[in-house]
């Protein structure tokens, strides 16, 4: 595969102007990445700046912490959508999936997965924050609901991707989903180690010093 290819180029901060998101579009196209991922306020000018191009509009869903009503996600992916989306990344209820609450984590995965029925689906299920029979679980649920990706990390919690979570996530979902890596992803040394480790994507707002070869997250 195309190394630029691997990449969801991203750029998810609170701050961040549509001029910012016009500058990643322009990155995302010269060296041809998987994807733009975006808070969803941004979907229509990202779409719009992709079209034709063959790059994704990538979107978040109940991010970052994944605690907002399974309806209320439903709806942002669905508006996200119509909007232009062909890629959502949702936040599982992170709380429920610790409390052994699983049909609700279940309904929850499946509530946004109908919502972006034929686009591709990756789940967040926050690493840092799980042990790893959680983690199993979290990736055994996304599975069952038909979610096309399972993903490490939002990038804003404690911690991101480590290479040995990507390995455990690669094995528990054993070709029934890929895996995508995210959350700390910051130089050429770290993306290879994920890559190597299994992972399908990677979701980093560094991707072109990554991609020109950059070794040193400084």
């Amino acid at each position: 595969m195309e190394f630029g290819k691997y990449f969801d180029h991203t750029i998810l901060s609170p701050d961040a102007t549509a001029d910012d998101v016009d500058r990643i579009c322009a990155e995302a196209k010269e060296y041809n990445f998987a994807s733009v991922c975006v808070n969803s306020t941004f979907t229509s000018q990202v779409a719009h700046n992709l079209t034709g191009t063959g790059i994704s509009t990538c979107v978040v869903v109940g991010f970052p912490l994944g605690a907002s009503d399974s309806d209320s996600k439903a709806y942002e992916t669905k508006k996200a959508v119509e909007n232009g989306a062909d890629e959502i990344d949702m936040v599982i209820n992170i709380g429920a999936l610790k409390g052994g609450e699983y049909d609700k984590v279940l309904e929850d995965i499946k509530k946004v997965r109908s919502a972006c029925e034929g686009k591709v689906l990756k789940v967040i299920i926050e690493t840092c924050l799980l042990t790893d029979l959680e983690k199993v679980k979290a990736c055994e649920l996304a599975v069952e609901a038909k979610a096309d990706f399972v993903k490490t990390s939002t990038g804003f919690s404690k911690g991101g991707a480590i290479a040995a979570d990507v390995a455990l996530m690669k094995r528990v979902v054993d070709g029934k989903a890929l895996v995508k890596a995210s959350g700390g992803i910051r130089d050429y040394a770290v993306a290879m180690d994920m890559i190597n480790a299994g992972a399908d994507r990677l979701g980093t707002s560094r991707t072109v010093d990554i991609v020109k070869g950059k070794t040193s997250s400084v």
